[in-house]
């Protein structure tokens, strides 16, 4: 079916369901009022429960346990770890489903205290946004559902997903959109992630990461003073990597982030790693600065060999990426993101259209329609230990109402007509 075909028919479908739809979110927003002290007190169990990066399998057993408390059916995990569970609609099995989906794992490594502190409306504790509010809301939303009984027309597909988080690569979602059961199911993809409400993430920031180990004979400082050094060749590489020009619109970035190795402070090293980010929304922007970055190691390489001796031996650079996220976009104009703008607005928030970096890449480069929002009351200081989110009852519920009723509107709106 042609786009603008497709637009008008599921404009169509939700004016149509608008009524029952609103009665829904009515009802639904009530259960959720009522459910206030629970969902906070799930959220602090959650946050207390480690999930460092690859070690997210307890938390991911406490919500494949509760999904199935739930009445979710087909409730799995999957064989990277990810939690899934459905919630049937009306039509036919098998056909077209709606992901919502939120992050089981934190930046912060193993041994990280997690404990979650109270200090009125705010809770404190590494985590606790980013993503540990959007899990609770996850498992708020299915019991609102339940308790009022609100139907959707497309099945509904709850994950937690593995490996969101740096380290991770997104490696979660990229097997749920390629190795998955469901894979060929899913028709919208909505990334619950942090605490911002009005949040709507449309424009998928790239990501490409390198590891680039410099080798060299390595010796001692005095003794083996002029010959070459693996240490002087990734200097001049981070050099010549911030004389490049990046467009400024779509922004684009680099970051020479960690430098490690060495030997002794009397010893000329044989071997250094640097690690760089480089990012950009779009992907011929992207792949134009990695395969300059990837010029410019060799450029310093060179260099390093002619400016000293290598009598004993060269210096040599061993490239590894260790991260690779597509970047991708979802129109502005596509029904997903206006649904969701209507519908935030309808709530009381101003939207902006935003880019980031999140569990939405992976569908938006395959040209499957997704959003990322935030949840609950606010928050701040994402990914360091004072992390907080809000939870004053009324933002808090508020948050969560608007999530869920964007939730019953996109899987009511005609997805067959894809």
């Amino acid at each position: 079916m042609a786009f603008r075909t497709f637009i008008a028919a599921l404009a169509l479908s939700a004016s149509v369901a608008a009524p029952a739809l609103a009665q829904d979110a009515t009802a639904a927003k009530t259960a959720l009022a009522g459910d206030y002290d629970r969902i906070v007190k799930e959220l602090i169990t959650i946050t207390e429960i480690p999930a460092p990066p690859f070690g997210e399998q307890a938390r991911g057993a406490y919500l494949a346990q509760q999904f199935k408390a739930l009445g979710l059916t087909e409730v799995a995990t999957d064989a990277v770890g990810n939690v899934t569970g459905v919630r049937r609609g009306t039509v036919a099995v098998g056909g077209p489903l709606v992901v919502i989906s939120a992050h089981l794992d934190t930046v912060f490594p193993a041994g990280t205290d997690v404990t979650v502190r109270r200090e009125g409306n705010t809770l404190n504790a590494p985590g606790v946004g980013d993503d540990t509010v959007g899990l609770a809301g996850l498992l708020a939303w299915v019991r609102a559902l339940n308790a009022s009984k609100t139907t959707t027309k497309h099945d509904v597909l709850f994950v937690a997903t593995v490996g969101e988080e740096g380290p991770g690569d997104l490696r979660g979602v990229r097997h749920l959109f390629t190795q998955n059961a469901y894979k060929d199911r899913i028709a919208a993809f909505i990334s619950v992630d942090g605490s911002d409400p009005s949040r709507i993430v449309n424009q998928a920031v790239g990501s490409k990461r390198y590891n680039i180990a410099f080798t060299g004979p390595g010796g001692h400082s005095y003794g083996a003073f002029g010959i070459v050094n693996p240490m002087a060749a990734m200097a001049d590489a981070v050099k010549r990597l911030y004389e490049t020009d990046v467009p400024a619109s779509p922004r684009t970035s680099f970051a020479a982030s960690v430098v490690s190795g060495g030997t002794s402070v009397n010893s000329i090293p044989d071997r250094i790693e640097l690690q760089v980010d480089m990012r950009s929304p779009d992907p011929v922007a992207l792949d134009r600065l990695e395969k300059r970055f990837l010029a410019i190691v060799d450029e310093a390489v060179v260099a390093e060999n002619y400016a000293r001796s290598t009598n004993v031996g060269e210096v040599g650079a061993e490239k590894t990426r260790i991260g690779d996220r597509p970047a991708g976009a979802t129109a502005d104009t596509h029904p997903l993101v206006v649904t969701s703008q209507r519908v935030l607005a309808d709530h009381g928030y101003q939207t902006q259209l935003q880019a980031s970096s999140t569990d939405s890449n992976i569908p938006m480069s395959l040209g499957i329609p997704a959003i990322t929002i935030g949840s609950g009351g606010g928050g701040g200081r994402a990914h360091s230990v004072d992390e907080y989110v809000n939870i004053e009852r009324n933002a808090f519920i508020g948050g969560l109402s608007s999530g869920l009723a964007l939730l019953v509107a996109v899987a009511n709106l005609d997805w067959s007509a894809k």
